[in-house]
């Protein structure tokens, strides 16, 4: 059995420690660093620790030895480098949260003490795990595609997500974040796979186009009001409006909107959900068109690798349904599918057929057993899991997200917002060399 502590007990890493309910016989969490009181009384509580596993930040963990074999970081994005390191110098092994780094200085120093420490990082990039990802992996694994030679994918990011998390959200002002823009924070899952796909091949060039054009004050409808309950006459007929996407829905968003009844559920009313959006310091109670957000809601990259593949992804911000497509095309057939559905379609040239090409939908449901249920399609706990077995000294599976196979994705996400910001290709040796103008 695995001995684990959290650093950082906000929902994505209590999520991942759900493992332990799950399969109590490989992993035990054994304490929790976290600068809120209440987070690490609660945390405590749900998996049977006592004070002595509290700590106040990682800092106080380090010092007091290694109590545990791993940690689970899930602290904020600007602060996972800082926090991982002293980890891994401590010789905790680490699942990270993604993005795992706000910035290629970053990204080079975690690389480089994992390097110098020899211990293991595991990023959080999930959606490798989920079985309709892995499904299609196997599919390009055995050859049916032949040679990749392009990759297509899109990710629609809803309405009520973006709005939530990328303008009213902790999201919504880089500034705020460390430097993470929407495209690393939202996308850096959709590029992690690209560069899955290609199997280690280097990225070569990047290019990108993209803006916040939507939630904007010149938007705003006529006769907004700053604060949707306190002046807005259009409280209740606004998509964008508190009432309607969390009054009326709390718990879509409320690890978002209310982030405090995750550990204190005593005040989890409407009543006090509702007092909260009345205060003009809460960030969910202001306009969406009306606040400090500087995130692009809209934008395109385009990558090309060494051996000549392009890719490209769009992500496209505000859309009624929230979705993410894939298309790749190889040299003997290629793969186009949905992972909101579950399904995709394998195609192969043939004169013979009908259409000029056979083609065969994959039920990704009736293939993969749901034995651990969890997010993002079922990759949370399959993540969780493969980090345990990774730790005991098993074999690395296909999905197996160890930072240097990860940090591809991050790069391009980096060189994307240096383009769209230039408005220049970026040679990503350049980049790397720190030479890129």
């Amino acid at each position: 059995m695995l001995t684990a502590v959290i650093v950082g007990a906000g929902h994505r890493s209590l999520g991942y420690a759900q493992y332990a309910k799950i399969r109590p016989d490989r992993l035990k969490i054994v304490g929790v660093a976290d600068p809120l009181p209440e987070r690490r009384a609660k945390t405590a509580e749900e998996f049977g620790f006592g004070e002595e596993g509290c700590f106040e930040d990682v800092n106080a963990l380090v010092a007091a030895g290694k109590i545990a074999d791993v940690a689970f970081n899930g602290t904020m994005d600007q602060q996972h480098v800082a926090t991982t390191i002293p980890l891994l110098e401590a010789g905790y092994d680490v699942l990270l949260e993604k993005p795992f780094a706000v910035n290629e200085a970053e990204l080079r120093q975690l690389d480089e003490a994992v390097r110098r420490t020899g211990r293991t990082v595991m990023i959080c990039h999930v959606l490798r795990y989920a079985p309709f990802y892995a499904e299609i992996k196997k599919r390009i694994l055995s050859g049916e595609l032949g040679d990749l030679i392009s990759i297509q994918s899109c990710e629609h990011v809803s309405y009520h997500h973006f709005s939530n998390c990328y303008v009213r959200g902790k999201w919504g002002n880089s500034k705020l974040c460390g430097g993470a823009t929407s495209l690393l924070a939202k996308c850096s899952h959709d590029l992690d796979l690209i560069t899955w796909y290609k199997s280690g091949v280097a990225p070569a060039a990047v290019a990108s186009q993209g803006s916040l054009s939507f939630f904007t004050r010149e938007n705003a409808p006529e006769n907004a009001g700053d604060y949707c309950l306190l002046d807005c006459p259009l409280a209740e007929t606004c998509t964008y409006s508190v009432k309607t996407l969390n009054l009326d829905h709390p718990d879509r968003w409320s690890a978002y909107v209310w982030p405090e009844l995750a550990y204190l559920p005593e005040r989890n009313t409407p009543e006090y959900r509702e007092a909260q959006l009345r205060r003009k310091d809460h960030p969910y109670a202001r306009c969406v068109w009306k606040c400090d957000n500087d995130q692009p809601d809209r934008q395109t990259v385009t990558i090309e690798f060494t051996d000549g593949t392009v890719a490209t992804h769009n992500m496209i911000c505000g859309t009624s349904r929230p979705m993410r497509k894939v298309h790749l095309i190889g040299t003997k057939g290629e793969i186009e599918g949905v992972f909101d559905d579950n399904t995709f379609v394998i195609r192969h040239p043939d004169l013979r057929a009908e259409h000029e090409y056979t083609e065969e939908v994959i039920d990704v449901s009736k293939l993969t057993p749901d034995d651990l249920g969890g997010g993002h399609g079922g990759g949370d706990l399959r993540l969780v899991e493969d980090f345990v077995t990774r730790i005991e000294g098993g074999a690395a599976s296909i999905s197996c997200t160890e930072l240097a196979d990860s940090l591809y994705g991050h790069e391009i996400v980096f060189a994307a917002d240096h383009s769209r910001i230039s408005h220049k290709v970026v040679d990503l040796q350049e980049f790397r060399n720190g030479s890129a103008q």
